[in-house]
């Protein structure tokens, strides 16, 4: 089933085509990942987990014991943030994206298990982006510096995990319209790349 509101570009190459803007309802499904392609502007709707490196090491550590984990990552979307507290009155504090090359060493692992996409900033390894050309996985990026912004789409945010860990616990975030874009998709197709293309010649 292609992505909710999905539009196809046609024969025009990676750097003519027209954007794409597609709303999607989380989890995000194998089907939908694949429909996406570097560079769609996307709003997403429904269940996120946040999770850094510390819960990360930790999450890999529980895998290599032999433990269950404690969230299913099937399907799910990693935001790779460490929110502030959340004032009076709102469910979270500024929730901008950290730099996702510090997950790099751990994320083969989670995408083998399932997770289907990140968010987060900055460009991603070699490995990680074969591991998600293997498991169907997209990479999001969302804009650093405007973590108050994105707070606003976020409209719930509970502990899950890790609670020792702070701010880097794992939290379950409900979002509406969290406005992200598809930085490298499923093919390994990468806007960072994409984008220098003009400027080659």
């Amino acid at each position: 089933m292609p992505p909710r509101s999905y539009k196809r570009y046609g024969s025009a190459s990676p750097t003519e085509k027209e954007m794409s803007h597609i709303d999607i309802q989380l989890p995000l499904d194998r089907d939908t990942a694949a429909g996406l392609r570097a560079g769609d502007s996307v709003t997403l709707t429904g269940t996120l987990y946040t999770a850094r490196d510390a819960a990360h090491k930790k999450l890999i550590e529980r895998l290599d014991a032999g433990e269950a984990l404690p969230v299913d990552l099937t399907d799910q979307v990693i935001y790779y943030c460490g929110p502030c507290p959340a004032p009076e009155g709102y469910p979270i504090g500024s929730a901008g994206p950290t730099t996702s090359g510090r997950m790099d060493r751990y994320a083969p692992r989670l995408l083998a298990l399932g997770l289907r996409g990140m968010v987060g900033k900055g460009q991603r390894s070699e490995d990680v982006i074969a591991a998600m050309r293997r498991h169907t996985a997209v990479y999001f990026g969302a804009t650093g510096g405007a973590g108050a912004l994105l707070a606003r789409h976020i409209v719930a945010a509970e502990t899950v995990a890790f609670p020792e860990l702070g701010t880097e616990a794992i939290r379950k975030l409900r979002v509406e319209h969290f406005p992200v874009t598809v930085v490298i998709d499923s093919l390994g197709n990468n806007l960072y790349d994409i984008g220098k293309e003009p400027y080659r010649e």
